[in-house]
């Protein structure tokens, strides 16, 4: 049986670890932290619970077939319902949207909403799902690394459409090609951090991501987002996959070939493979330290990161769905400020997740539990606390304007996780949240491959590498990885 150690428990490596047990390997998963999840993980600050990390799920079906592979009933281990409404939009001159999950009632709503023709909508969204069906099979299904990718009839078919990718032009220059109204133009921007780019700078190959929403939905797992990451590390375990908790890979033992092994600080645990789910800048700067670096692969630009404030709420919003934006009035300064500036702007926009409207244990009776997220540059150094000072602030100040209320008064609890504890968590590079950015045409090339060309049976799976970050694609980057190994 073929003795394979799976190097981090986040959603990626559990994926690779059900995938390769499912071939009959014998998989030890190592966790540096004394639970199962990476960033999909949970807090309960007294009364209140919280998602502490991703707050969006989409693609289900992609967390199902894990399951399957095993002739397990998914729904046995978490269940999920789809959302009849995406996200509640608030921007500064008063104006609010209710993105529908049905396209049809989206054009009609967003048409009267923003003055704008139902047929521009419709050849927006038509343009968008024509973007996922040329690149889906290529960019997100294969390895960018193999030239068998490249090498046959349907790539090569989809290659000499590529011109209708726009990958020229920016997202924002696609959306404003559009639209218009600038509100309309902001909401179809807000897609880039979805994979923490800039919408001025990552490629219009991206407005793609809203057909991946509007086609396929967004949906609520019962018990919350870390429901995902437990039920796979439950059907992990009934699988027969080993968990080592609390037990932080050293270093990836390699002769000049090939992979011996992963060394931990008490021992060194051989294996005939090895699969890292850690970072990748990290796992070259810890793990493999003697290996060959891939230069232009770690000189990629980081990709966002976050301050979250995790506030427990006195009473309830009506207004408030289990997703919610509260737009700047300057979205181009406020990526400015991220990516050219390293700080933050005086005007973030606001992410309010509360995901007691959906499962109201989550907080107790008559209150809320408020995951508040903003936008935030990669960790280089900064002053953090006075960054954290102000940004609380500013969030305050936004949120009382759009919801007209003082809410301070209201927050009963409160915790924060900034990129300094992003990445000494889930060692994160810079605690980006996506690895690195798409702020650029070459990014989906330059990302790491899924498997080490200079080690035989090493592979690497996660959002520091292709395809990227965000649930859907960490579990691709499982099955691309896994794909490769007998």
């Amino acid at each position: 049986m073929t003795k394979t150690i799976v190097i981090g428990a986040g959603i990626a490596g559990l994926a690779s670890a059900l995938r390769l047990r499912q071939k009959g390997h014998d998989v030890t998963v190592l966790e540096a932290n004394p639970h199962a999840g990476g960033k999909l993980h949970a807090i309960k600050i007294d009364q209140y619970r919280f998602d502490k990390g991703p707050s969006l799920f989409t693609m289900p079906h992609l967390v199902d077939e894990l399951f399957q592979l095993f002739g397990v009933d998914p729904r046995a281990y978490f269940n999920y319902k789809q959302k009849d409404s995406v996200c509640n939009y608030f921007w500064e001159d008063g104006t609010t949207f209710t993105v529908p999950a049905e396209e049809a009632r989206f054009i009609k709503d967003a048409a009267d909403t923003f003055n704008t023709s139902k047929q521009k909508l419709q050849a927006y969204l038509d343009n968008s799902r024509t973007k996922y069906e040329l690149i889906a099979d290529i960019f997100l299904k294969k390895s960018l690394h193999k030239a068998a990718t490249y090498f046959n009839k349907e790539t090569l078919t989809s290659l000499l459409q590529m011109y209708k990718l726009n990958i020229g032009q920016s997202l924002h220059g696609v959306n404003r090609s559009y639209f218009k109204d600038e509100r309309l133009v902001q909401l179809f921007n807000r897609y880039a951090t979805y994979n923490g780019s800039s919408p001025y700078q990552t490629p219009g190959i991206m407005s793609m991501i809203p057909h991946l929403e509007m086609h396929y939905g967004t949906f609520f797992p019962k018990g919350g987002m870390h429901s995902i990451s437990q039920s796979l590390y439950k059907l992990a375990v009934d699988q027969g996959v080993k968990f080592k908790f609390n037990t932080p890979a050293t270093e990836i033992a390699t002769d000049e070939k090939k992979v011996l092994g992963v060394k931990t600080e008490e021992e060194l645990l051989s294996a005939d493979v090895v699969v890292t789910n850690t970072d990748v800048f990290t796992t070259y700067k810890y793990l493999l330290k003697d290996a060959k670096k891939p230069v232009a692969a770690l000189k990629q630009e980081r990709s966002s990161s976050a301050i979250i404030f995790y506030w427990g709420i006195d009473r309830t919003f009506d207004q408030l769905d289990l997703h919610n934006i509260i737009f700047s009035a300057d979205y181009e300064a406020e990526f400015e400020h991220i990516f050219n500036k390293q700080s933050l702007s005086n005007d973030p926009t606001v992410y309010i997740n509360i995901t007691s409207k959906e499962n109201p244990s989550d907080a107790p009776n008559g209150c809320e539990n408020w995951f508040v997220m903003i936008n935030a540059p990669a960790n280089t150094g900064q002053d953090w606390q006075a960054l954290i000072t102000k940004a609380r602030k500013n969030v305050i100040d936004k949120v009382n304007r759009a919801l007209k209320t003082n809410i301070e008064k209201h927050i009963q609890v409160e915790e924060i996780w900034d990129p300094i504890g992003i990445e000494k968590e889930t060692g994160s590079h810079q605690g980006s949240l996506y690895g690195t950015s798409s702020n650029s045409k070459f990014a989906a090339f330059l990302r790491h491959p899924n498997f080490s060309s200079e080690f035989k049976n090493l592979y690497f799976c996660g959002g520091s590498v292709h395809p990227g970050g965000g649930i859907p694609l960490c579990l691709l980057s499982a099955k691309i990885a896994t794909d490769q190994i007998p």
